[in-house]
């Protein structure tokens, strides 16, 4: 990470994204705020800024409360911010004259012309300018001049509060550590130079360091015993913090800050000391004399062994507060009714699990979103300007969701008991898996497998997909002929669990496709990097199917043959490309008599439409494939593609020409 102080002599940034704001104490809040700004400058191939303020503002507009404690000095912010894994910060110095400018100011002279902005990523209450005049909707309405994009954030929310620097300095304030910690997202720290005391714990048997804080505004926690970490010389050790006035001792009216490193004998005077202090053990207490301090401090060794052993364990599962496990995430264009009928189950089983609710809005223009505003208020709304399909859409909407799973649903599909956790489970019991599906049954028929990804997908040799319980446009019943947990060749995004990390690592979906099949792709380029594709039907979800747009209709023909024939040249091997594209041409020509003789003239245009349009994109899918090869090849497990789910035969032949009409008589 580079540290820029001189805001008149900044580097000339790369497709930079930026975020701005004070940052005191770096807690959860603001740690997603960042991981959304890497996670789009990775994106765009840029580069991750922070923008911080020296002084705190606060000290500047309000001189006459300007004892505000602070939870970081800006040592502590700066050294934050770099375990974060931020290109750059910039700290500004916060003056009068700065806080003065109007919101255009703020914009066109500081955010445009010294960071050229790609991305501005800010949260949900962000505001600036005088008198805080500016806001996101501002922003967001300058950006078409400037060419810059804002990426809103929600805020974090835990123990049914809002995560912030405030209520964490009112949790320090009255002693309440563990909470602060919860919602700083790591330990509180202490830091300053080791100064000489008066050596007295030295004679105990238990030598300490006086930690000297030369920064005022520091918030220093209650007096009281803590276990804690000390890091100095690039090693941490485990250490007893002690903050108080030693009233066994002396009596000593000056408050001190003493840590004893555990197992560590060193001289360490003038050093700088770093202190994270993990649990508050028990308050200061004067005793009768020496002798019962030191057993006293005996016994506070034991308790804090044993808290540094607790935190050590509960090391992994703090991790994910940090942001949300699972986002539950539904892309909708004009889907009022579809979101009238499924979105209050959807959304009270997601609840039930602890899960949150997004809906990324592609620019509908029926009432979807008064709907959404005016009934479901605590689901997240994303709002998109225009209808992207479904494939932009969702690559639009997840750049502003942090969470570690995506669980990506139709807006026209009911869940079934279970779902979340099962799905959960399934990701979590196997890393190698990047993405899963349950089983999918027809809502109208709901003993029916659904057309849109059954019990999971296949392809055969030359491309065409088909299912485990659905060949063509032939479904099977549901008997429990697919019940066991096995891995397939591609998910349907009708119910698409997907780990976020490897949904952006491996680009998203496909925007050129816009509808249908870019989940199959997507698959595809995670299997060619050796990832495993499952279906778990012990859990299963009800989709309407064709909510959208009928199977039948000539745009999704089109889609739906344009789409399979770019998916090949993508992902085939490039000999085998050369003579199975021409196959499959000739075998969509053999659809089309098929549709000459169903009088099904429409579709038959469709097919010659998708033709055309393949051949002109076709300079631009051979792009995209070496694009997308990079991706593979830097993110790939295995040397080798996962072939798992492909039949290497034709599902067309076998289901024409030998009248196998179910996935188990193709698949023997």
């Amino acid at each position: 990470m580079q540290v820029h102080y001189d805001i008149h002599h900044l580097p000339t940034f790369r497709q930079a994204v930026i975020t701005v704001g004070s940052f005191d104490g770096v807690h959860l809040g603001h740690r997603r705020l960042i991981r959304q700004v890497i996670r789009l400058a990775r994106h765009v191939r840029g580069e991750s800024v922070v923008v911080t303020f020296d002084p705190h503002p606060r000290y500047v507009l309000d001189p006459l409360d300007g004892d505000i404690p602070l939870l970081t000095t800006l040592d502590e912010k700066i050294e934050l911010l770099e375990k974060a894994g931020i290109d750059h910060l910039v700290v500004v110095p916060f003056t009068l004259e700065f806080a003065q400018m109007s919101a255009d100011e703020y914009i066109e002279t500081f955010l445009v012309k010294r960071f050229h902005p790609r991305y501005i990523v800010l949260g949900f209450n962000h505001r600036f300018g005088t008198n805080r005049a500016g806001d996101i909707r501002f922003l967001r309405w300058k950006g078409a001049a400037f060419g810059y994009e804002v990426s809103e954030v929600n805020g974090i929310r835990l123990e049914n509060e809002t995560v912030s620097s405030t209520r964490i300095r009112q949790l320090l304030s009255k002693g309440d550590l563990s909470m602060a910690n919860r919602f700083l997202g790591h330990p509180y720290m202490l830091s300053g130079k080791v100064v000489k005391g008066e050596q007295i714990g030295r004679t105990l048997g238990f030598p300490t360091a006086n930690i000297r804080i030369d920064a005022r505004s520091k918030l220093i926690p209650p007096d009281g015993i803590y276990a804690a970490y000390a890091h100095w010389g690039g090693t941490r050790f485990e250490a007893m913090l002690y903050i108080g006035r030693k009233p066994t001792l002396d009596k000593s009216l000056d408050r001190v800050i003493e840590v004893h490193l555990l197992d560590f004998n060193e001289q360490i005077y003038g050093e700088h000391l770093s202190i994270d202090m993990v649990k508050f053990i028990r308050e200061d207490t004067q005793f009768a004399d020496r002798d019962a301090l030191q057993n006293q401090i005996r016994m506070d060794r034991k308790k804090i062994r044993i808290a540094l052993e607790d935190d050590a364990r509960m090391a992994g599962s703090r991790k994910q507060d940090q942001q949300d496990r699972v986002a539950l995430v539904i892309l909708n264009y004009n889907g009022l009714e579809h979101l009238q009928h499924y979105l209050p189950d959807v959304y009270r089983s997601a609840k039930e699990a602890g899960v949150s609710t997004y809906v990324v809005d592609n620019g509908s223009t029926d009432q979807s979103v008064a709907y959404l505003q005016k009934e479901f208020p605590e689901v997240y709304l994303i709002q998109l300007d225009h209808n992207l399909g479904f494939a932009a859409g969702y690559n639009h909407g997840l750049m502003h969701i942090d969470a570690e799973y995506y669980f990506l649903l139709n807006s026209d599909v009911a869940l079934g008991k279970g779902v979340f956790p099962a799905l959960l489970k399934t990701m979590q019991d196997d890393p190698e898996i990047a993405a899963c599906q349950p089983k999918i049954l027809d809502d109208r028929h709901r003993d029916q497998f659904e057309y849109a990804g059954a019990a999971g997908g296949w392809i055969d040799f030359l491309g065409y997909p088909f299912c485990r319980g659905r060949v063509l446009n032939r479904t099977e019943k549901d008997l429990g002929q697919y019940d066991q947990k096995t891995e397939i060749f591609w998910a349907s995004g009708a119910a698409f669990f997907v780990r976020s990390e490897l949904f952006h690592q491996f680009g998203g979906f496909d925007p050129q496709f816009f509808a249908h099949l870019e989940e199959i792709d997507l698959c595809w380029r995670m299997k060619r990097a050796g990832y495993k594709i499952v279906c778990d039907p012990s859990v299963h979800v009800y989709h309407l199917g064709g909510g959208t747009l009928p199977y039948n209709a000539p745009k999704k023909v089109f889609l739906n043959f344009r789409n399979s024939l770019i998916a090949l040249v993508k992902n085939e091997r490039p000999l085998d490309i050369l003579w199975k594209v021409p196959t499959r041409l000739l075998l969509d020509y053999v659809a089309c008599i098929l549709f000459l003789t169903q009088g099904k003239l429409p579709l038959i245009l469709s097919v010659l439409h998708a033709h055309v349009d393949f051949i002109l994109t076709l300079p631009l899918s051979v792009l995209k494939r070496r694009y997308h090869q990079k991706e593979i090849l830097a993110h790939r497990i295995r040397q080798k593609p996962n072939l798992k789910g492909v039949f290497f035969g034709s599902m067309i032949w076998d289901f024409y020409l030998n009248q196998r009409k179910t996935f188990r008589d193709i698949v023997k």
